[in-house]
């Protein structure tokens, strides 16, 4: 037997009343009766019934009029109402419908149709409540699942742009496909003053695509402010990504490392369309190529961090783009394509001018966006032209030592795969006067054991990097002599002293190379206006005192600190 049921059965007839009481009673429900629409109204208020059985023609207030205030009272609450009449004209019984009637039982009552038109009834009043129900626990689970997307999106967004996108040289646009975005946009200043960018594009959309996001920011980050290079900051990114991701979850990603000092950019790009490289004056655009797999994808010892290297000059650009770009869709179905940005890149005068075109031209064709959609552009200034906020560190509260010397031999095998400027950096930044020249401190080191290896140790030649193709080669040749690399050395005295109201540190590097004719060096160096040749002269102007031995085996450079630094 289903559910017994609160019926009201309102009914002007006496007779017609008693008999539709007594069959329903029968069939086991309770009966509630009225004369007339203006009791049934009433009594509906009072009691509530799940079911009406409503007679059209009534004195005081008709059924039409009684089942509007009805079903205006049950709001969303479904409350059937059988209209019982013996109108049979279809303008009548329309009537019926548009009062908010959901069926018809005609005169005379047949009880065996009744007690059918009830039960159909109870059904499809059960079936609405629960599907109330199932929108109400939706739509609190899905309030419930908002909720903790905007506190993740809160967490992440002050993660991922506590970086450096603010630059004046850095303009980008993110539009989320869903209230998480699925592209990553990072960007870094790193020790040495230089700029780390990441464009990352992770499969999928929302907080499942976002997912991967944190420990890649927190990978990028850490390593970035720890002078980390590049190709390791990728190897970690990727064995992480392959350790926590889900099969068929990866990141598609470009990373440029752009040093202002000597004006070069490295690139990887593993998946995402191609970036390009744009000439200050428009007309030159070299482009930046996928040639590797996405991160996440690959086992680490499978992982290639081979990065192409470019020369840049002041003005010059990159500009890169996630899939969301070429994948825009406007109204007839049309994706926007490689060929249209293409052509805007082509029609460009203005180089300035170029991304506010791009936005413009997505803006034009663009319908209902089908994916995140992300732009960066990143030009090379002058390195002055930066504000850069300082290095950032742990104080324990306690005095660092002053007084001590320590020493370092990295050999072939060593040097083929291990980055000893992170190490060297960090312990060099646990004295706490050194802190403020710790941008300073990296660009020196950097260069020093830069020119040990490339020129002592791997015997490379800066005049290779006469220009663009030359520069392409002096790298390729560094990355094949540093693969077959089994014997030589570099090597770094680090000594701190203490002084009179400071202190002084020393740092000398050596290497297995020949040496070389310092005094020349610099005197070329400080006359050229090309692809090499800053190093030594760099190392003057960030160091206190560079000094070299006049077989040229080794240099020397000092810092010092006053005791309030």
């Amino acid at each position: 037997m289903s559910e017994r049921l609160s019926i009201l059965i309102a009914e002007d007839n006496a007779a017609d009343r008693m008999l539709l009481s007594t069959i329903v009673t029968r069939q086991g429900h309770r009966s509630l009766t009225a004369s007339n629409g203006l009791e049934a109204v009433a009594l509906f208020e009072q009691e509530r019934p799940q079911l009406v059985l409503m007679d059209a023609l009534m004195p005081v207030m008709d059924g039409f009029q009684a089942a509007r205030r009805i079903k205006q009272m049950a709001g969303e609450e479904l409350v059937p109402i059988i209209f019982l009449t013996s109108l049979t004209e279809g303008e009548a019984l329309v009537r019926c419908l548009e009062a908010g009637g959901d069926d018809f039982l005609a005169k005379p009552y047949n009880r065996v149709i009744l007690e059918a038109k009830i039960n159909a009834m109870d059904r499809l009043r059960r079936l609405q409540d629960t599907v109330l129900q199932q929108r109400d626990l939706i739509a609190s689970h899905n309030e419930h699942l908002l909720n903790e997307q905007r506190v993740a999106k809160a967490v992440f967004d002050k993660v991922a742009h506590s970086g450096c996108l603010g630059a004046p040289n850095v303009r980008y646009l993110q539009s989320p496909y869903a209230l998480f975005n699925g592209d990553l946009l990072l960007a870094a200043f790193k020790p040495s003053g230089g700029m780390h960018v990441l464009l990352g594009d992770f499969t999928g959309h929302g907080l499942p695509a976002a997912i991967g996001a944190m420990p890649l920011a927190e990978v990028f980050y850490g390593m970035t402010a720890k002078g980390y290079t590049l190709a390791e900051i990728l190897r970690e990114m990727n064995a992480k990504l392959k350790h926590i991701l889900p099969v068929g979850v990866f990141c598609c990603a470009t990373l440029l490392n752009i040093s202002f000092q000597r004006r070069v950019v490295e690139v990887w790009n593993g998946g995402l369309p191609d970036g390009y490289l744009l000439s200050a004056g428009g007309n030159q655009r070299t482009v930046l190529i996928s040639r590797h797999l996405p991160l996440g994808i690959l086992e680490p010892a499978a992982f290639n961090d081979a990065c192409e290297v470019y020369p840049m000059e002041v003005g010059d650009r990159i500009f890169l783009l996630s899939d969301g770009v070429l994948e825009a869709c406007n109204k007839q179905g049309e994706l926007f394509g490689e060929g249209r940005l293409l052509e805007v890149l082509d029609a460009n005068r203005q180089p300035a001018r170029l991304f506010a075109e791009i936005q413009q031209a997505l803006a034009r064709f663009r319908g209902e966006a089908q994916d995140d959609i992300s732009l960066i552009e990143v030009s090379l200034v002058e390195d002055a032209s930066l504000s850069r906020p300082p290095l950032a560190f742990a104080d324990s509260g306690q005095n660092s030592p002053l007084d001590w010397s320590a020493s370092f031999e990295f050999r072939g095998e060593t040097l083929r795969s291990f980055n000893p400027l992170p190490f060297l950096l960090q312990l060099l930044l646990e004295v706490q006067g050194l802190r403020s020249q710790g941008g300073a401190l990296y660009s020196v080191l950097a260069e020093l054991y830069s020119n040990a290896l490339e020129h002592g140790v791997l015997g490379l030649d800066s005049a290779l990097k006469s220009d663009a193709e030359g520069f392409a080669e002096y790298y390729r040749q560094r990355s094949v002599r540093l693969a077959a690399l089994s014997q030589g050395y570099v090597r770094f005295r680090l000594e701190l002293q203490p002084e009179a109201g400071g202190g002084r540190l020393t740092i000398r590097v050596e290497d297995s190379g020949p040496g070389f004719d310092g005094k020349a060096l610099l005197e070329q160096q400080l006359r050229v206006d090309g692809l090499s040749g800053r190093g030594l002269a760099l190392i003057r102007q960030l160091s206190e005192r560079c000094t070299w031995p006049a077989d040229g085996r080794g240099i020397s450079v000092e810092f010092s600190w006053s005791a309030g630094a």
